[in-house]
């Protein structure tokens, strides 16, 4: 939840710590500013599924859906948004008309997607998506509120790195065992470059698994929250064409890792055209 106080807001998720926000932190025109500096011409928009909004009961979830698709229609043209959808009854019909408001996909927590079950409830969204040719982006949900008692807090960093990173993994896997399957033409984003779980696939065969002959050219990671190390060992994983600029804004600036030209010019513009417009490797003009 977002509590007003006098200089900017108070932002409130579950069991992670409060955020503070400056009034500045939502003016678009200051955000516009940023967006220049990155060197990005457009910014999508999404809401953030931590907040736990589409796993409300339907009735309670749609008017807040419609605010956050209302925003995003408000915005000037150097923004545009993913759309979001209730879970309790996932509907192919609000997929439809996310597209029809001019989102550019849908996104989703990854505990909707973090087990075969999960993702098996959510199958129709990410079917009519696939219809579609339009993108998912899957970014972290929703972590469980501190036990009360008069114990420390934990550290600020604490859900980001151990509750967020989990979840990612988990639904990064759980598309790796049956989702790439079930959806073959489904495009996916993963947010904070999943948690690094395409790092974990010597520990995959280890524990029984089959790797992949190579990487999925239909599944993104967004570099939100990572620098110029971990941008390294993922592309060494997956192939820098996967990766795409992303940040935590406006909870976290992003910290701009050290990008050559040509770099900069494949993260913000090459490989975010082959994300959102259902084209593959060696498909480009």
């Amino acid at each position: 939840m977002l509590i007003r106080r006098g200089d900017g807001w108070t932002f409130r998720v579950g069991g992670e710590p409060d955020s503070e926000l400056s009034f500045d932190a939502t003016d678009v025109a200051l955000r516009t500013v940023e967006m220049r500096r990155d060197d990005v011409d457009r910014a999508l928009v999404a809401l953030s599924t931590a907040l736990g909004i589409e796993t409300l009961p339907a009735e309670e979830a749609l008017p807040l859906l419609e605010a956050h698709h209302q925003g995003i229609e408000d915005l000037p043209a150097s923004f545009g948004g993913w759309g979001a959808v209730q879970l309790e009854a996932p509907d192919p019909a609000d997929v439809d008309a996310a597209i029809g408001r001019g989102c550019v996909g849908i996104s989703l927590p990854a505990t909707a997607l973090a087990t075969p079950d999960a993702l098996a409830h959510v199958g129709p969204l990410l079917a009519r998506l696939e219809l579609h040719g339009a993108p998912l982006f899957v970014h972290p949900g929703p972590v469980a509120a501190a036990v009360a008692g008069p114990r420390p807090p934990i550290p600020v960093w604490w859900p980001a790195l151990t509750d967020y990173v989990a979840q990612m993994q988990a639904a990064w896997f759980a598309f790796l065992h049956g989702g790439r399957r079930e959806h073959p033409r489904l495009r996916v984003l993963f947010a904070m470059l999943a948690g690094g779980a395409p790092l974990q696939m010597e520990r995959f065969v280890a524990r029984g698994g089959t790797a992949p002959l190579a990487p999925d050219p239909l599944v993104f990671y967004d570099t939100s929250s990572y620098g110029s190390r971990m941008l390294e060992a993922m592309a060494g994983a997956v192939g820098v064409e996967q990766l795409v600029y992303g940040s935590d804004r406006p909870v976290v600036d992003p910290v701009a890792p050290e990008l050559g030209p040509e770099l900069g010019r494949m993260l913000r513009c090459t490989n975010p055209h082959s994300l959102l417009n259902n084209r593959q490797k060696g498909d480009l003009a």
